[in-house]
């Protein structure tokens, strides 16, 4: 027992060390100016994420011996970041904004606010039309001084003249040209997003039109005659086209498109952009937003608010945002002390990729990339599975077994970034190298000689067949070849010094939009497994807006990691011809591979640990969908549990987080049987019908 004496010095250390944390803003810039994420520091800590936002948000304070360590991992970095003086707002931060766009000027985060005070509104009008589920709308007021985005991120504008932004507000918006339209945006409608991070910047109004709105303002109601989808854009010598030139306003390369932006070259650090999405135009791909764009525009408004305020600002597809949102997360500058002259300058962000664009490996490469002309060495073949097992080694009593039940991964490539460290430096080649798993990178390896269970895929390859020689691997997958028992003996490699969690900020920020928008629909993280796989059957019909929100996460997700390795197109593209997405930093194949291979491996080690326990094996695998033989129609009749009724940990559990299950689809053994026995794959068509599987959320 603890003496008085020893109670109160204990106290008295307490009260002397509480004074010297900094203040719960000043905890957070330095924790992001370490470019660690708030899961990072929990971790170090020994303790939550939301403890950690609590400790930056000031809703609570650290006890001991956290409180200690706290303070040590702050006082390290404030020792290397220190807080900006005023004098840096007088100095401008470049920033490398998407490629199709001049470079802009970022300003610290004592400047002025990029959009100007919007000036007081006329009272808005309610559109009589609106469905009355809808929040009535509220009236517009003046913008108040403190408030540089009163009326939310974004506005949907109709034929009337009336723009609803979130939470019901209405605008009267008075334009009838797109540069009128502009104009107003910037001066009066007090829409904008602030930053991600406070290196960035803050997120360029949208204004979505309707059909209508596109038709008064000049616009055509529909674009046609192109190809491709990508290359939908207005004409040059267009009327409207001329007069936003005749304005001064600029396009960006891509020109007027479903989703254009009009700028003038930043001056004295001020932003002047603004987004157009035309929904006629097909701005809304409805893969990525099922049937929103036939909604009405206030719901319009309320479904990308959300998404705007989860994600972030749509900025063109969802491959696109997901991509910009990596961006926006790591900025590639920040402010930094020059300690010759004492004055603010662009430098490097710590844990970002920087603004330079980084070539790849060659057998990282595509084979059309200019790095890989020549190369005869091989390529990486890190893809997602795509595997059926030989319906010549089913079992009589697995073919006896009524249902085939499938099971799909939720967001199975936002899980796999999870704390994934990748590459932040160019490669460098080595020769027979030691492995090390540690170390992000290409390797060439043998990994033929490993016998495994011919009723599981082999983790080693997207088609599930073994490796006949040497390849190409990426570290994870050989990481869990040692995992597996295997001596893993590199013949050369491609590894990169510098690396780091690029994608952690990337992950914490969609997995909890992905987790809030499901909760949204009535499927929350406190439900037990037949309460999940019933609210999952209803989720549908819950709130058709919060579904096109949902399937918009999956999608951004799934496309800003097929961006990494976007190819060239067109079909005047030759081989060996560099191509657009090349000159981005954020182009980067390796990470993708990383992504990928973790989720494979991830996939393949919950299918061994369900067979080492159960004696069960897949049918089929499709990316992040694998399909079982079951005794009953639910998954819960065969995945494996506890005697406690807890699922057999490293199985597949039901659940609501990233690289949590969910069923995917039920059909007969007999329908999946004579798949098999026709070469196809039951986890491609488990929904029913024709259903595809989308490959990789």
């Amino acid at each position: 027992m603890a003496t008085e004496e020893e109670l109160f010095a204990s106290v008295d250390a307490l009260l002397q060390d509480e004074p010297q944390l900094p203040d719960p803003a000043e905890r957070a810039r330095l924790r992001e100016a370490a470019g660690v994420t708030q899961a990072r520091l929990a971790a170090a800590l020994k303790s939550t994420p939301q403890t950690v936002k609590n400790w930056e948000n000031g809703r609570s304070e650290p006890r001991p011996p956290r409180l200690q360590a706290y303070l040590r991992v702050l006082e390290g970095w404030a020792a290397k970041y220190p807080k900006p003086t005023p004098a840096s707002a007088s100095v401008p931060e470049t920033f490398s904004g998407p490629v199709d766009q001049e470079p802009v000027q970022v300003r610290p985060e004592s400047a002025p606010s990029i959009m100007p005070v919007p000036e007081p509104e006329p009272a808005p009008a309610t559109r009589p039309s609106a469905p009355s589920r809808r929040p009535a709308a509220e009236r517009a007021t003046s913008a108040p001084a403190a408030a540089p985005y009163p009326h939310g991120p974004l506005a949907v504008l109709d034929g009337d003249g009336l723009a609803y932004g979130v939470n019901g507000i209405v605008l009267e918006c008075p334009a009838a040209t797109v540069p009128q339209l502009v104009e107003w945006t910037l001066a009066k409608s007090g829409l904008g997003a602030p930053r991600l991070n406070r290196f960035g910047k803050e997120a360029d109004p949208l204004v979505v039109l309707t059909a209508a709105a596109a038709v008064k303002l000049g616009l055509p109601e529909r674009l046609e005659g192109h190809e491709q989808r990508r290359s939908l854009r207005l004409e040059d010598d267009h009327p409207v086209i001329k007069q936003v030139a005749k304005a001064k306003w600029k396009l960006t390369q891509r020109g007027f498109g479903p989703w254009a932006r009009i700028y003038r070259p930043a001056q004295a650090g001020q932003r002047q952009c603004v987004q157009l999405a035309v929904l006629s135009w097909d701005a809304l791909d409805p893969r990525s937003w099922p049937g929103v764009s036939d909604m009405e525009p206030a719901e319009i408004a309320r479904i990308l608010g959300v998404y705007a305020q989860r994600v972030l600002m749509p900025r063109g597809s969802t491959a696109v945002s997901g991509l910009e949102l990596m961006t926006a997360l790591r900025p590639p500058t920040r402010a930094v002390q020059d300690k010759g002259t004492g004055q603010w300058v662009s430098g490097y962000n710590p844990g970002s990729l920087g603004t330079e664009p980084m070539d790849p490996a060659p057998p990282e490469a595509p084979q059309e990339h200019p790095v890989a002309q020549g190369w005869t060495g091989g390529f990486l073949d890190e893809e997602a599975y795509q595997w059926v097992r030989d319906p010549q080694l089913l079992s009589d009593e697995e073919c006896l077994l009524p249902y085939a039940i499938g099971l799909d991964l939720n967001t199975a490539f936002l899980a796999a970034a999870a704390r994934l460290v990748v590459g932040l430096s160019g490669p460098d080649h080595f020769h027979a190298p030691r492995f090390n798993k540690k170390i992000p990178g290409s390797w060439l390896v043998d990994l033929s000689h490993i016998e495994l269970d011919p009723r599981l895929p082999s983790p080693f390859t997207p088609s599930g067949r073994r490796p006949e020689g040497p390849a190409w691997y990426q570290t994870h997958t050989l990481a869990y070849a040692e995992e597996l028992g295997a001596t893993v003996t590199p013949i050369e490699a491609f590894l990169r010094r510098e690396t780091g969690a690029y994608l952690d900020p990337w992950h914490d920020r969609l997995k909890t939009a992905y987790v809030d928008t499901l909760a949204d629909l009535g499927v929350t993280a406190d439900l037990d497994d037949q309460q999940f796989l019933a609210a999952m059957e209803q989720h549908k019909q819950v709130d058709p807006g919060m579904v096109a929100v949902l399937a918009a996460i999956k999608a951004t997700i799934k496309g800003g990691v097929g961006k990494l390795r976007e190819r060239p197109q067109g079909r005047h593209y030759r081989d060996g011809e560099r191509w657009p997405a090349l000159e981005r930093p954020t182009w980067r194949p390796d990470i993708r591979a990383a992504i990928i291979s973790k989720a494979r491996v991830n996939m393949h080690r919950k299918m061994a640990n369900v067979a080492k326990a159960t004696g069960q094996y897949p049918l089929g695998v499709l990316s992040d969908c694998v399909v079982y033989p079951s005794p009953g129609p639910s998954p819960l009749d065969f995945l494996p549990y506890s005697t406690s009724g807890k699922p057999m940990p490293g199985s597949f559990r039901l659940g609501t987080t990233p690289g949590l299950a969910k069923l995917e689809g039920m059909q007969e053994m007999a329908w999946a049987v004579d798949l098999m026995e026709k070469g196809l794959n039951p986890a491609r068509h488990i929904k029913g019908g024709d259903a595809v599987m989308d490959e990789g959320e």
